[in-house]
């Protein structure tokens, strides 16, 4: 019989293991870069200006559009999207656009795609992004058709919002640019060039970020970038860092190969049950990622990668957590419904995917 001491000191190594490797795989070349990224879209891009287009009045192509790609603009995380929606949908948004955005929201979140496709792929990356959008916006439009009318008639019109105030206009150039090249960044630092060529070519970025920063933008607007980098930095962090511990852990007494029979294959069972799963706990945002693919072992090939983007897409958007907060604000009827479309919607798309890559 092992020890108890030694299954313990084991179990405690693999957590160590496990963040070892965290640290040393994904934290410089991809973590710090989208952190910065994420930063500067949360301190540069005015929400104002993107919420505005979900209220009711606004026509649909515009409104579906800008709710179901708001979430890489506004840099919206699993802990945030629920004030934003009470928000806007207590300002009188259409239900419509505003579940969409809920939806839309965590799982193209610009630090999800950008981790998830670092760890555990391009191709699954990408196919979070589009079917996130795709599906946040047959949700968003079912959701108007149940409840639309109802809606409208029981909460006043959204009140349109204030502009930001003005202040001198940098040339359009200026923001595009500024982005391409954070964005370059991190492709650089993430590729498989080799170390100095790696270095070269992010310094001399680095120096241009620099130069646009001393020339265009304003000293508050710098550090209200450092300050939002580094406000998403110390929330997400450590939770990512003490999870994949857990994870390790976890992963010692319960191996990956545990979940092949039920998550293995691209079959309705197994992507109805990770839509399930994602649909009730509750994963702090990025934490998904390492629990997919070392807990239920898509790295290795023990799970399929229908499930996965299934698990990926129900996961940040909706927990028993978050069931009680939006039945709150939109009670029971239309929270279940739309719980419902969640589970639905994500295994459809871990149904599709699954097919698409065999």
């Amino acid at each position: 019989m092992i020890p108890t001491s030694n299954i313990l000191f084991d179990s405690l190594n693999s957590g160590l293991i496990a963040v070892l490797d965290y640290l040393a795989q994904h934290v410089i070349t991809c973590l710090i870069p989208a952190f910065f990224i994420a930063g500067a879209i949360a301190a540069l891009v005015k929400k104002d200006a993107i919420l505005k287009y979900f209220g009711p009045q606004v026509r649909k192509f515009k409104s579906y559009s800008v709710a179901s790609v708001s979430g890489t603009i506004l840099a919206v995380c699993s802990c945030t999207i629920l004030p934003l929606f009470a928000g806007i949908y207590k300002k009188g948004s259409g239900i419509g656009p505003a579940t969409t955005f809920l939806f839309a929201g965590p799982a193209i979140n610009v630090l999800a795609i950008i981790y998830t496709a670092q760890v555990l792929g391009m191709d699954l990356g990408i196919a979070r992004a589009v079917f996130a959008v795709s599906m946040s916006i047959i949700i968003g439009l079912i959701m108007a058709y149940l409840f639309g009318k109802q809606d409208a008639a029981s909460r006043p019109p959204m009140r349109s919002m204030a502009a930001p105030e003005g202040e001198v206009e940098k040339p359009k150039w200026v923001i595009p640019i500024f982005f391409a090249i954070l964005v370059s960044i991190l492709i650089i630092g993430a590729s498989q060039l080799g170390w100095v060529v790696r270095l070269s070519m992010v310094y001399v970025l680095t120096l241009v970020v620099a130069v646009l920063l001393i020339y265009y933008f304003r000293k508050e607007e710098v550090t209200d970038w450092g300050i939002e980098t580094w406000d998403l930095t110390k929330k997400i962090f450590p939770i990512l860092v003490i999870g994949t511990f857990f994870v390790g852990v976890f992963a010692f007494f319960v191996p990956p190969e545990t979940f092949r029979p039920f998550l293995g294959d691209n079959g309705v069972g197994a992507n109805l049950l990770a839509s399930l799963l994602g649909a009730v706990l509750y994963m702090p945002t990025l934490l998904e990622v390492p629990i997919i693919g070392t807990t239920f072992g898509y790295s290795t090939g023990v799970m399929a990668s229908g499930p996965a983007l299934a698990l990926l897409l129900a996961g940040p958007t909706t927990s028993l957590p978050s069931i009680v907060v939006l039945s709150r604000i939109m009670g029971y009827k239309k929270t279940f419904t739309y719980w419902g479309l969640t589970v639905v919607m994500a295994t459809i798309a871990g149904l599709s995917y699954g097919y698409i890559v065999g």
